[in-house]
């Protein structure tokens, strides 16, 4: 069965900033198209999902005929100055049953929301229809706190509209995030506790996907993993300049401060070589890395893959790091993709938390 045309016309303008009365959107099978030469807006897609979603009145009666309904865009509830009122006119030829017309907008609807997020973009029409069951939509008022600092990472976050800053130590500000961007990440991906305090700055929207869902997402769409590969390399990259003079010389610390994900991932984007040990569970681990290659893991009896992943485990111990890299490490073969063998660690951590 096709998915009709749909026909969006906005009938009131409230000084919106990039659309006039009058400017038409139509959904054609699954695509959104904007009025030409004209941007797409972030809130009026998370409207277009939500307001589909909830129309019950849709007159199907007759075929061949079109039903009508209304909605007013979000805007003065977050960081847009205007809003406008829509009209929805849906062809119904080949729709015989207001049930089958809902379904197939609802889908439709999740699909062009789902592909404006960067996150997404990697990913077909399929693959996003399936991904919608994982997201949660969430509001939020001006000065709400999102998550705190130290508490458990129980959700992936990303901003549907509004803005979040993050806060870290001593109520310090140290950045805003914006539309489309994410947070939450690094406390699913390392086990540790959230490392600053998210809060909302203006109206705000979140989609979200619980934790014990990531792993899965991770593991069923690569895209999305590269995406995340990507931003924990230009994140940690930013915050491991710092550290570059402590890897010269070496460096110590503790597992709690600095998990072991996080750290091991340091050394993969400085790309540098030496030997970590690390003292857990009165045991000792051994890692080697040869410009920034995993090229040794040893841990518990355990050797490979099988101790990397046991050692990324942990939460609590020390670690040393030295720059000296012994004559076999030097010559042996890198283990395999660091970034692949980082997330693999972090779906089996997260397997074994839902066991």
């Amino acid at each position: 069965m096709n998915i009709p045309d749909t026909i969006y016309k906005i009938i009131e303008d409230h000084q919106c900033p990039l659309y006039k009365q009058g400017d038409v959107f139509t959904l054609s099978g699954r695509s959104l198209n904007t009025p030409p030469g004209k941007p797409v807006c972030m809130v009026l897609m998370t409207d277009f999902s939500v307001a589909i979603a909830k129309y019950q009145k849709l007159d199907t009666e007759h075929k061949g005929k079109s039903s009508r309904y209304r909605f007013i865009c979000s805007g003065p509830e977050t960081s847009c100055t205007g809003a406008m009122r829509m009209e929805g006119r849906v062809k119904i030829d080949d729709i015989e049953t207001k049930e089958t017309l809902e379904k197939y907008e609802k889908i439709r609807s999740i699909i062009n929301v789902l592909s404006q997020f960067p996150i997404f973009r990697g990913l077909n029409e399929s693959q996003l229809q399936e991904l919608g069951t994982f997201l949660k939509l969430v509001n939020y008022k001006k000065g709400d706190l999102v998550i705190e600092k130290g508490t458990p990472g129980l959700n992936l976050y990303i901003i549907a509209a509004g803005r979040v800053e993050v806060i870290g130590e001593d109520d310090i500000p140290i950045t805003l995030l914006e539309q489309g961007e994410i947070f939450g990440e690094m406390s699913l991906i390392s086990g540790q506790p959230v490392g600053a305090t998210i809060k909302a700055v203006e109206t705000l929207k979140l989609l979200y996907i619980k934790g014990k869902d990531f792993g899965k997402i991770l593991e069923n769409y690569p895209s999305v993993q590269i995406y995340f590969a990507r931003l924990l390399a230009t994140r940690l990259t930013k915050t491991n300049i710092a550290r570059t003079e402590d890897f010269k010389s070496g460096m110590t610390g503790n597992l709690c401060e600095i998990p072991p994900a996080e750290l091991f991932q340091s050394l993969n984007i400085n790309q540098k070589s030496g030997t970590v040990e690390l003292s857990v569970l009165n045991k000792t681990a051994i890692i080697g890395f040869r410009d920034g290659e995993l090229v040794r893991a040893e841990y518990d009896n355990k050797t490979g893959t099988e101790a990397f992943f046991e050692i990324i485990k942990q939460t609590s111990g020390r670690f040393k790091f030295s720059s000296e890299l012994s004559e076999t490490d030097r010559k042996a073969p890198a283990m395999g993709e660091f970034m692949w063998m980082l997330m693999e660690g972090v779906r089996k951590i997260d397997e074994e938390n839902v066991c």
